[in-house]
């Protein structure tokens, strides 16, 4: 099972660094096609969206707005990122396990 990773300029250039293949999305501000764009036509999956200041927040509201909308699955801050996707891969990996909260230690 393939997937794409799509990012705005920032975000794309830090993960080509690291050698991942990006395909760049314009932000809302940009003009179309931009990334709200590609939600409601069903391109997006999973969104990892940090903010940093009052605008860039501002900025990403109707992303949120319409992933919740479409039920895309979003997560704001890096350890939510980092949670989702070790899960996902246990969960491919065929390794998820369930267990009761009280059994890591923090």
């Amino acid at each position: 099972m393939g997937f794409e990773i799509i990012a705005t300029r920032g975000t794309a250039r830090f993960l080509r660094e690291s050698e991942l293949e990006v395909k760049l999305v314009n932000k809302v501000l940009e003009g179309r096609p931009h990334i709200v764009d590609a939600l409601k036509n069903g391109e997006v999956q999973l969104v990892f969206n940090t903010t940093e200041g009052a605008q860039a927040l501002g900025d990403s509201l109707s992303i949120r707005r319409t992933a919740l909308q479409m039920k895309v699955p979003y997560y704001t801050t890096m350890a939510g990122a980092a949670a989702v996707t070790q899960a996902i891969a246990a969960l491919r990996a065929g390794s998820l396990e369930v267990a009761p909260l009280q059994s890591y230690s923090f």
